[in-house]
């Protein structure tokens, strides 16, 4: 089932802080939806999980393969 999660909670998720959350929001990684505050949809979540596996986001301007 797909379910909203507040920037908190898919940070937690994520293993991150909020902070990166909207930054992976802002650079276009990650898409949030507002309503009220930015929520993320697990399916959203799940989907960035898998077309990013093995990829390195420590510049999330320059997003690399992982080796």
């Amino acid at each position: 089932m797909n379910k909203l999660l507040t920037v908190t909670e898919a940070a937690g998720l994520l293993g991150v802080n909020r902070n990166k959350v909207y930054n992976l929001i802002n650079h276009g990684h990650l898409q949030g939806l507002k309503l009220g505050s930015m929520k993320i949809s697990t399916f959203e979540l799940d989907d960035f999980m898998k077309r990013n596996a093995g990829k390195d986001f420590s510049d999330l301007n320059n997003v690399k393969e992982l080796g």
